[in-house]
């Protein structure tokens, strides 16, 4: 067993990678030891992800508020506290914030023998985003 103490600082999420204010609290990192990358992402209102792919694929877990999700070619989802998204490798995807709601996901991913977990691609345009279905509580 081992216990890594949390040392880390709760960092903004890049611009390249997101439209909108979203903070990322780094559960580990792919190293020498494992290839799984988790982190805990808070989405402020309308904050979402650019369009990305993972190599072996996503799971993220929503934890708090109400958010989107979107895979290239399908509808926008809602999703709410408890739901699993997985996204399958190499799947067009993005996810973030309702309009009016925070949302907060943990998300799960494996980096692919060059260290990657990621390929980021454009932003999900203002004109996409809305049109997600409406919120219904």
């Amino acid at each position: 067993m081992e216990i890594t103490r949390n040392e880390l600082d709760t960092v903004r999420g890049p611009a390249d990678w997101f439209t909108g204010d979203v903070y990322i609290d780094t559960i580990t990192n792919p190293d020498d030891r494992t290839s799984l990358g988790a982190a805990a992402v808070h989405f402020t209102p309308g904050a979402r992800t650019a369009w990305h792919t993972h190599p072996f694929g996503q799971t993220i877990w929503v934890t708090e508020g109400v958010g989107l999700c979107q895979r290239e070619g399908g509808p926008i989802e809602v999703i709410r506290p408890g739901d699993r998204v997985y996204f399958e490798p190499g799947e067009n995807h993005w996810h973030g914030a309702a309009p009016t709601r925070l949302m907060v996901h943990v998300a799960l991913q494996q980096a692919d023998e060059t260290g990657s977990p990621v390929s980021w691609g454009e932003h999900v345009s203002d004109e996409q985003y809305a049109a997600a279905p409406p919120i219904v509580d």
